[in-house]
């Protein structure tokens, strides 16, 4: 046999060099194959701990069997097992504002929301109580909302969200803060008040209504909820129009304070509020036990195998829930369809051989409160060190979008890799549309960035048809029972949402450096502030 040295040459390339598909083929109709079932009524919405959700779970355990990827938890099995602890309010939660010579009492939900504790059954405290604005305590970020209070052992009541003009990211993760910060100032219990565009965009009636789901949290070996704030025994929502009278005892006229913080840069400041507040409440709990499902694709580069890219998207929903004929929520695109897309991406990077392993986790949870990502995050499989994180959550799926939102982009080299994803897929990346929504906070690439882990979260785009049809879905079917299969599903929209995405992880899977926060990243230099930086991009 006479073979050419040229040829040989070209053969040990193709052997050394990951095979990629440059352009592959998703097939929509497998897709809705997959929402087609984790959608089904038979599911009952997939609730965390629920049948509906373990059936899920075994569904997606075997795709990933059928792909060859192997098992990730640490008993070898496909299923990060957990304990999530359900809490409920049990009996009438009261409390009371005394200030004035008089007492207060509020039991109704018109006026007060108290959450359900996952820590103590049972919780009685009295305190002073001090106004603390929007309860940031961030001086170094030009955040002092606390300077000048004492609020140790105190109740501190805040306004919920953040200050008009912040940079939405960074404002969406102080928020989600505001309870620790309270605490290491030695708060007891925190009070928040709706500002009136928190109030614009869920009204209070749409608060109590939300307020029957049950607190959830993912529970230690010793048999403890976690709980990232302690020291806070109590976490409740104040009608504006039940707080009013409170502020004008202090002459300080409450409308007058929310007119302030409604406007560009508004942040009032802080002062001590008159009286006391006494609230006791019980909350009883179940402990049900659920899982992630997660695989990985060993890596074919043994100088980087031993770094992971990561693939997240929730597979629970939020089951049997709410009043009227209609009480399942299927959930097919919150988020059977993100699950479904991560499923078909996988399927194609499987098939190749990335130098970087790859880890797959279907979460427990998410709508808890990210609690399976969570997990996840504090308790990493098999000593993986977690280069990237891409998720996928609740793409919207009912029209063709032209492009796409990176949330996280802005803070690491992903950005860029991104951004080339959507070009070879024939689309764009535009910024943020939705800013006072808070969505980097609110799925679960957040507990990834919690650790140091660069990770971006997509989503469709408002260009062309897009913000009508994402605004009307949030409106009309998130978290409602017509979050299911009668929605006007574009199945060559979710096959192109798979594109930009695997063409993301298949990058970041095969490149010659592992992503990097930016020098000026928040989020780089809040979570992972040891780790090597990239120089900002040139703006």
């Amino acid at each position: 046999m006479n073979v050419k040295p040229t040829l040989i040459a070209a053969l040990l390339a193709t052997v050394a060099t990951p095979a990629m598909a440059q352009d592959p083929a998703f097939n929509a109709e497998a897709v809705r194959a997959h929402v087609t079932f984790l959608a089904d009524d038979l599911l009952e919405g997939r609730d965390t701990g629920s049948r509906g959700y373990d059936i899920a779970a075994n569904y997606v355990a075997s795709q990933f069997i059928a792909m060859g990827l192997k098992p990730a938890a640490a008993d070898g099995t496909f299923f990060q097992k957990m304990t999530v602890r359900e809490a409920r309010l049990e009996g009438t939660p009261k409390l009371t504002l005394n200030f004035s010579g008089k007492d207060t009492v509020m039991t109704d939900t018109v006026q007060v929301l108290v959450r359900p504790s996952l820590s103590e059954k049972a919780v009685t405290l009295e305190a002073p109580m001090v106004f603390a604005g929007f309860g940031f305590d961030r001086p170094e970020l030009g955040f002092d909302d606390y300077k000048g209070l004492d609020v140790k052992g105190k109740i501190v009541v805040v306004l919920t969200g953040f200050p008009k003009g912040t940079p939405s990211e960074l404002g969406a993760h102080l928020n989600s803060d505001k309870a620790l910060m309270a605490m290491k100032r030695g708060a007891i219990a925190v009070i928040a008040i709706p500002t009136i565009e928190d109030t614009a965009r869920r009204s209070w009636t749409k608060r109590v209504e939300l307020s029957d789901s049950p607190a959830k949290g993912w529970v230690g070996a010793d048999g403890v909820a976690f709980n990232r704030a302690p020291g806070i025994k109590a976490s409740v929502a104040l009608n504006p129009d039940a707080a009013a009278p409170l502020f004008a005892a202090a002459k300080k006229p409450l409308d007058r304070i929310l007119a302030q913080a409604n406007k560009q840069g508004g942040r009032p400041k802080g002062f001590v509020l008159p009286g006391k507040a006494n609230l006791s409440y019980a909350s009883a709990w179940k402990d049900v036990r659920s899982a992630n499902v997660v695989a990985m694709l060993p890596g074919s580069d043994p100088k980087l195998s031993g770094e992971f890219i990561g693939m997240t998207a929730h597979l629970d929903h939020i089951g049997i829930h709410g009043k009227g004929d209609d009480t399942l929520n299927n959930g097919a695109m919150d988020n059977a369809s993100g699950v479904a897309t991560m499923i078909e991406v996988a399927k194609v990077i499987a098939k190749e051989k990335p130098r970087r392993s790859v880890l797959f986790a279907a979460l427990t949870g998410e709508e808890g409160g990210l609690i399976g990502s969570d997990f996840l995050a504090r308790n990493p499989l098999a000593k993986s060190d977690l280069a990237a994180v891409v998720n996928f959550d609740m793409p919207v799926l009912t029209y063709m979008f032209s492009d796409v939102v990176a949330f996280g982009a802005e803070n690491s080299t992903m950005g860029p890799v991104v951004a080339e994803a959507a070009r070879k897929a024939g689309i764009k990346l535009s910024p943020d549309p939705m800013p006072e929504e808070g969505l980097f906070t609110r799925s679960d690439h957040y507990r990834f960035v919690q650790q140091g882990v660069p990770a971006v979260f997509m989503m469709t785009g408002f260009e062309g048809p897009g913000e009508k049809a994402f605004r009307d879905f949030l409106k009309t079917n998130y978290h409602q029972p017509s979050d299911d299969l009668k929605l006007p599903f574009n199945w060559d929209a979710a096959a192109l949402f798979a594109k930009v995405n695997y063409f993301t992880v298949q990058t970041l899977a095969n490149a010659d450096e592992r992503p990097r926060w930016y020098a000026g990243s928040f989020f780089g230099k809040e979570f992972a502030p040891s780790a090597p930086k990239a120089a900002d991009p040139v703006k």
